[in-house]
């Protein structure tokens, strides 16, 4: 064969350029290779190549082109170098090939020889389809035989002895059914012990795959339908086998863009039933063990294929702002030889789609796909932001397509809901001489209120007409407010209240609250948790904590039992993220290192989510004692990891520590005793300790702690290790007080806690959750022989009675009085009722103020070079970074634990980097 090579000359720019005499020469690569005996017994190729050259010639191109032609004479064959030198310049390439005759193809197709047990041999061809015959050649030293093994992934097909001839053996094999879609050819060449022909290994062996295709397992379906499909009009599809065999199959027309976010490939059934499978035979030998023999190693050969599956080619009511092209028919029957139509109608929709249809017998698949376009004389489309606030200004861009001549005058009219206000109008007219596109704007207010908004613009001209339908969600970006209203009602008397809702029409709600205790307004403070943005592992803990005593305070109904239990087991499977293999809780998911108060402060919730018959983690528990009693034992004092924080709280971070330890019934009575006799304990601590005595068994001690302690404590809030408050150590004043059942000295802290739930104070998510609990737990205890007896009237409606044994309960406002109503209670009881009406919603959007405190913030906007710009006028399109630096001002400690929120206009898209940089 006369094999041509192309030559290019370029310069340093990569320009093509013109070169003469280049020296052209082709060497033959041959491997010179023996097998050598190691000291530890292993035998190994020794290999390495020389050059031979075997053809030489000089060549000049022309514009930067040239070429050469030369012939390999048979019966050469193998690897072979060409080289090409520019003798000037002296630069030079060279690429090595390989060469071999028919027949004889793949002899080589190892490189370099690795093992002196491995025999390397070829097939004719690739791939086989059933009823050919596979060629196999491999090299042989002229004795000895060779045992072929032709196995799938689960059985020997075939097994047969081949003689074994001089220099090259070549055998052929029928290809039949059994052996889809793919076998191993396992080779075994074995000469005679202490032969001296050759100095080959008395056993070599190798496996090479060969795939194998019955053209009877494969399915043609064949798809007809028109070429061009229009919007919102009927249309057929035709399905049929090509071979007129019989099928079964299933029908999809999707849209081209949505498969493309996820680069869909039709699926092929035949690739996945017939895909390669791995070599599923193991073969043993006793070669290794003969006297004087070297056969190598039999494991050095793995499994085999396999892996063709594993490769890739690369509940609330919201808008929906994409509504694809997705239609789905099936399964169908097929009989042989017959055809079968499907009629569908297109929704208005202007694009490209994918017909697919996958097909299967039994034994036999396939799949087809057509794409067709979706269009029509004329055409509109429109874009608007992803989401509107209340009382914004939007312009509405609508692109109108002429396809044909015929298009020449186009009316277009938009309709909106009560959302979207027409400035300017709802109409316009737009001209064409020749077909193209036009763009036209259409401003519309964003009325004061939230919801869907729905856009349908139509075009007419003509006959033709074109419609395209939008919706996008009205949202306020504000934060939801609550407002209350509240009195104190003496048996025998009424109390009335009315209330206009903080927030725009529609967005408020309302709850009625009445108990027997002072007002702890558990609607609001909940909702504040459970709506918190952060999730942290404090956070979190916070927010289902005093949910676990809800029903020991207030009457539930059933839906609210099954949202309290969904609450409690999604924050149980949360808190899981958390969890470290020392056993204690990191800050965030996947910390690197255990925070001490959150592990105290979690492991508390999932204890006493135990008692309550909620399953916690498996092997939490073990692991986390561990964890807290060395961490008990280990602790001296103020650790230097918090000796720049304002309030540092050691020997509180140890009491609790040991306060669930006793809770969890492992109690580290040396670390309690040590921690109590400290002169500098403090009143928090003191109290906290004593807890973990009285869970201890040992109530007398705990009394003795605290019996010259009092309630008092100094005001802090904010940064320290524990995140707490005043307010939160006097909740767990109050949580020890009702484990030792001194209700008379409790009631005070409840009355202070409640005065300090139900006012205006800004709590942290564990002062809120810590003072719900102990609050909760205090209530729990109590027992009310008359229970609360009351009616209620909302707004001139039927007067209502209500009574439960529980302290507290809570009755909704109706969703039609929520903005603007009134309510008139009697207290039909014989104890005194604390009322309070709750309304929580979410004000227009107003002129906002900046502020500041202890803490300096700077939002700086920039383009992607880095320089300041101006983002009150930007163009359509516009890339650019929001830089928000926040400074330390000094005057308070060390800040840490702080969350940043920034609110984007709703025009403003948000890059997603991580999603541009996927393959």
């Amino acid at each position: 064969t006369l094999h041509t090579v192309q030559v290019v000359t370029v310069d340093p720019e990569g320009k093509p350029v013109p070169a003469r005499n280049l020296e052209v020469k082709i060497y033959k690569i041959e491997w010179k290779w023996w097998w050598d005996r190691s000291g530890d017994n292993l035998a190994d190729y020794l290999g390495s190549s020389y050059h031979q050259p075997v053809y030489t010639t000089t060549l000049s191109t022309t514009d930067g082109k040239g070429s050469f032609q030369f012939k390999i004479k048979y019966p050469e064959w193998g690897r072979f170098l060409i080289r090409v030198v520019d003798p000037e310049g002296g630069h030079a390439t060279g690429k090595i090939v390989y060469i071999d005759w028919p027949g004889w193809a793949g002899r080589s197709t190892e490189k370099t020889p690795s093992g002196a047990s491995m025999l390397i041999f070829s097939a004719d061809k690739e791939k086989y389809q059933v009823g050919e015959d596979a060629v196999i050649t491999f090299p042989s030293g002229g004795v000895g035989r060779a045992l072929v093994s032709i196995e799938s992934g689960s059985r020997v097909i075939d097994a047969y002895w081949v003689k074994a001839e001089k220099d090259q053996t070549v055998f052929r094999f029928k290809v039949t059914e059994a052996m889809a879609p793919n076998v191993y050819v396992h080779l075994t060449l074995v000469q005679p012990h202490e032969q001296t022909a050759n100095d080959l290994p008395i056993r070599m062996y190798g496996v090479i795959p060969l795939l194998v295709e019955d053209a009877s397992t494969h399915l043609e379906p064949e798809i007809s339908l028109p070429d061009v499909i229009k919007p919102e009009e009927k249309f057929s599809v035709q399905v049929k086998e090509k071979k007129g065999q019989n099928m079964t199959y299933t029908l999809a027309i999707v849209d081209e863009g949505l498969l493309d976010l996820t680069r869909f490939r039709t699926p092929d059934p035949w690739s996945n039933f017939y895909a390669r499978e791995a070599l599923g035979v193991r073969t043993w030998d006793l070669y290794d063990m003969v006297i004087g023999a070297y056969g190598g190693k039999l494991p050095l050969l793995l499994g085999l294929g396999g892996d063709e599956e594993g490769k890739v080619a690369g509940a609330k009511s919201r808008a929906t702002r994409f509504k694809p092209v997705v239609m789905f028919a099936g399964p169908f029957t097929l009989n042989k030889g017959g055809k079968a139509t499907h009629t569908f109608t297109m929704p208005r929709y202007v694009g490209s789609v994918r017909v697919m249809v996958v097909a299967g017998n039994g034994r036999a698949y396939g799949a087809a796909e057509k794409a067709v376009p979706v269009r029509k004389p004329l055409m509109i489309a429109a874009t608007l932001p992803r989401i509107l606030g209340p009382g914004e200004k939007v312009d509405l861009p609508v692109t109108v397509f002429a396809m044909e001549k015929d298009i020449r005058k186009v009316t277009i009219e938009v309709e909106t809901n009560d959302l979207l206000i027409p400035a300017e109008g709802n109409s316009r007219t737009v001209s064409f001489s020749n077909p193209g596109d036009e763009t036209i704007t259409l401003p519309f207010q964003v009325a004061s209120k939230t919801g869907i908004a729905r856009v349908r613009i139509t075009a007419v001209s003509g006959s033709e007409t074109a419609r395209y339908d939008m919706e996008l969600d009205v949202r306020n970006p504000n934060s939801p407010i609550t407002a209350y209203w509240e009195g104190i009602i003496e048996p025998g008397k009424s109390w009335d209240a009315s209330w206009q809702g903080p927030g725009m029409g529609g967005s408020n709600s309302g709850v009625l609250e009445v108990s027997s205790l002072p007002p702890v307004d558990f609607g609001r403070r909940l909702k504040f948790l459970l709506t918190y943005p952060y999730g942290c592992v404090e956070q979190t803990t916070s927010a289902v904590f005093p949910q676990l005593y809800l029903e020991d305070v207030m009457e539930l109904k059933q839906e609210e039992k099954e949202e309290v239990k969904k609450n409690l087991l999604a924050g149980i499977e949360r808190l899981k993220l958390f969890l470290r293999p020392d056993g204690g809780f990191s800050y965030w998911p996947g910390g690197s290192e255990s925070d001490d108060w959150a592990t105290s402060y979690a492991g508390h919730f999932l204890l006493e989510a135990e008692a309550k018959g909620y399953t916690i983690p498996a092997g939490f528990k073990p692991a986390w004692v561990r964890y807290q009693k060395a961490a008990a034992r280990d602790w001296t004092s103020v650790s230097g990891k918090y000796k720049y924080l304002a309030y540092q709280q050691s020997d509180l971070m140890q009491a609790y520590r040991l306060f669930t330890l006793a809770l969890a019934g492992s109690a580290e009575m040396g670390a309690m005793n040590r921690l109590r006799e400290r002169n500098d304990l403090s009143v928090e601590a003191a109290w906290r300790l004593a807890a973990a005595y009285v869970l201890a068994g040992q109530p007398e001690a705990a009394r003795e702690l605290i019996r010259d302690k009092g309630t008092k404590l100094n005001a802090y809030k904010g940064f320290s290790p524990t995140y707490g408050s005043a307010e939160r150590d006097e909740a767990m004043i109050l949580e020890t007080l009702v484990l030792l059942g001194d209700r008379e000295k409790a009631f005070p802290l409840v009355k202070h806690l409640s005065s300090v739930l139900s006012g205006d104070y800004w709590l942290s998510t564990q002062t809120t959750a810590y003072s719900l609990m102990a609050i909760s737990r205090f209530a729990g205890k109590t027992k009310s022989e008359s229970g609360l007896k009351f009616s209620y009237t909302f707004s001139q409606s039927k007067s209502v009675n209500a009574s439960t044994g529980k302290p507290v309960i809570q009755i909704n406002i109706p969703r039609n009085i929520s903005d603007q109503g009134s309510v008139q209670i009697s207290n039909k009881g014989v104890g005194i009722l604390y009322a309070r009406v709750l309304v929580t919603g979410t004000p227009e959007t107003g002129n906002a103020v900046t502020s500041e405190n202890n803490l300096k913030m700077q939002v700086r906007y920039r383009t992607l070079n880095g320089q300041t710009m101006d983002v009150r006028s930007l163009k359509q399109g516009t890339d650019f970074i929001a830089e928000v630096t926040l400074t330390h001002p000094g005057v308070l400690g060390y800040y840490k634990d702080m969350a940043l929120t920034h609110v984007f206009p709703s025009g403003w898209e948000i890059r997603n980097l991580r999603m541009e940089e996927s393959p």
